[in-house]
């Protein structure tokens, strides 16, 4: 985005508040922003963005970031680095060039700590460049710049941070169809002219992993709500059916299969053998732990001649009914007449 970083130059206070007040007042350009002093600062024809306020109070929009700071520190817990703030703690590109090191498993040439505005801007450009050389080849468009990076563009951060978590297929469930109102504030002969546009952040899971083939469960969830509760019915026979044999009982599809020791399990009594309890966590307490185990579980339904599962293992493990449905409609289609 042009203009992010701010051309200063010597204006009367009178001069601010005229600009300001013509702003908020143009006829054509109605606004409910305020703008603030330092906004103004626009040279001819140069624009800034700023997310609206009510924006930022949006709870998905929160739970966004929240998501996104917890990402980010876990991936670098080992590098002692703690992120708060996005904007005031990626701008400079250190701690952008620690995560792409860590999710790409591979060293920058970079200077480690730079102070200067130069150095900052050369440490983005290199981490930049290399984040665009992974995502590029994948169809992703490119939101963001160096200047709106260190320019601490919000909007331009989440779009790089979103692009990372797809691409590296990051262990977290991102809320869906986060959008903002951003507000551009341009300066066209000597007045302030504003404008709203929505931003889209996140789309839905499987459009952002590049899975934009539609099927029943979509179908379902977006049209027929009602013959869903049928299909968890249903489904809820047939893994009580064998389970039972076990004596364990399934009533939440959500929740029971979340740690992936119900579908190891599922799997052993529908091939009819034991699944040796070295080979999974059959009281799986971290979230890797249950990741491994459903892992472990679309091996076991590979090696019974399913194709690889549609949904992530991760996004069983984080409650996702429709990726839970899939997996069990998967095998409820081969395993519905054995006994």
């Amino acid at each position: 985005m042009a203009g992010l970083l701010c051309k200063r130059r010597k204006k009367g206070v009178s001069d601010l508040q005229e600009e300001g007040k013509n702003a908020i007042n143009a006829p054509m350009n109605p606004s409910t922003v305020d703008i603030h002093p330092e906004d103004t600062l626009l040279e001819e024809n140069e624009e800034r963005t700023m997310i609206d306020p009510n924006s930022k109070e949006d709870p998905k929009f929160k739970e966004l970031i929240k998501v996104l700071i917890d990402w980010i520190n876990d991936v670098l817990v080992e590098e002692r680095i703690i992120v708060k703030q996005l904007e005031e703690d990626l701008y400079d590109g250190q701690v952008l060039q620690k995560l792409l090191e860590k999710l790409a498993d591979r060293k920058l040439n970079v200077a480690e700590v730079t102070q200067s505005e130069i150095g900052q801007k050369q440490k983005l450009q290199t981490v930049l460049e290399a984040v665009h050389d992974l995502l590029r080849p994948h169809g992703w468009t490119i939101k963001w710049n160096i200047d709106s990076i260190h320019g601490k563009n919000l909007i331009s951060i989440l779009h790089l941070l979103v692009a990372l978590a797809m691409h590296f297929r990051a262990p977290i469930r991102l809320p869906e169809h986060v959008s903002v109102q951003v507000v551009v504030v341009r300066k066209r002969e000597g007045l302030l002219q504003t404008t709203h546009v929505t931003e889209e952040l996140t789309t839905t899971t499987e459009m952002m992993m590049g899975r934009f083939e539609r099927d029943a469960f979509d179908t379902l969830f977006d049209h027929a709500p009602d013959k869903l509760s049928v299909v968890k019915k249903s489904l809820i026979t047939f893994v009580n059916k064998h389970l039972n044999k076990l004596n364990l009982e399934v009533t939440e599809l959500e929740t029971q299969f979340a740690d992936g020791v119900y579908l190891v399990l599922l799997m052993g009594l529908l091939e009819d053998y034991f699944v040796p309890l070295h080979n999974f966590y059959l009281t799986p307490e971290s979230f890797d732990q249950k990741v491994h185990n459903v892992s472990f579980a679309f091996e076991l339904m590979q090696d019974g001649g399913l194709k690889k599962p549609k949904a992530r293992p991760e996004d069983v493990v984080n409650l996702d009914l429709k990726s839970t449905l899939r997996v069990l409609y998967n095998l409820f289609t081969k395993y519905k007449n054995v006994e």
